[in-house]
């Protein structure tokens, strides 16, 4: 069997190693939200911008779609388990936060081969799209904000936008050049 062959075969296993990374950038999320160091403060509504999905995206870019998926199915979990002022709604939870990681690996894959930090890039941008266009479009569609929120939210929506695809990038890149295993597109 071809090594690209077998290397395709590999990617859409769940092996140990992948299920490992997945819980530890998955802890990432989880240390990030109880100690408040993904929470950085701005003049918003909420006070805040969040980088909390930042980990669920570097799953999807480094280790592919169906880690991705896992680790924002971890960060779902907290933040169905966090008070926040939209009710616990396991379809508001976890839905955009799976396709955090789905969405950012898939990018990833399609753009990243030729472009690495490009992919990185468009998967930083895509991935931060789909939480705050899930996790606020899915509240909107339950009744639990007024869809007038759209224009409140613009301003902290780029400002996580800006932050995620520069954190992406630079954390890609990083461990792109530290760790050989990650120097090959998955």
């Amino acid at each position: 069997m071809s090594e690209t062959k077998l290397q395709a075969r590999q990617q859409k296993r769940l092996t140990t190693r992948r299920m490992v990374m997945a819980g530890v950038f998955g802890a990432i999320c989880v240390v990030l939200g109880m100690t408040g160091l993904g929470l950085i403060p701005v003049p918003n509504l909420a006070g805040y911008a969040t980088i909390l999905h930042v980990p669920v995206i570097l799953a999807g870019v480094l280790e592919g779609p169906l880690v991705g998926a896992f680790t924002g199915l971890i960060m779902g979990i907290y933040s169905f388990m966090t008070p926040g002022p939209i009710p616990p709604d396991p379809i508001v939870c976890f839905i955009p936060r799976i396709l955090i990681g789905v969405v950012s690996g898939y990018v990833y894959r399609l753009v990243g081969k030729r472009h690495p930090m490009l992919g990185a890039g468009l998967a930083g941008v895509l991935g931060t799209a789909t939480n705050t266009v899930g996790f606020i479009g899915l509240a909107i569609l339950m009744g639990y904000v007024p869809s007038a929120i759209w224009i409140a939210i613009l301003p902290q929506a780029t400002i996580e936008l800006v932050l995620a695809t520069v954190l992406t990038v630079a954390l890609v890149r990083v461990i792109q050049r530290a760790v050989p295993t990650y120097r090959q597109q998955r």
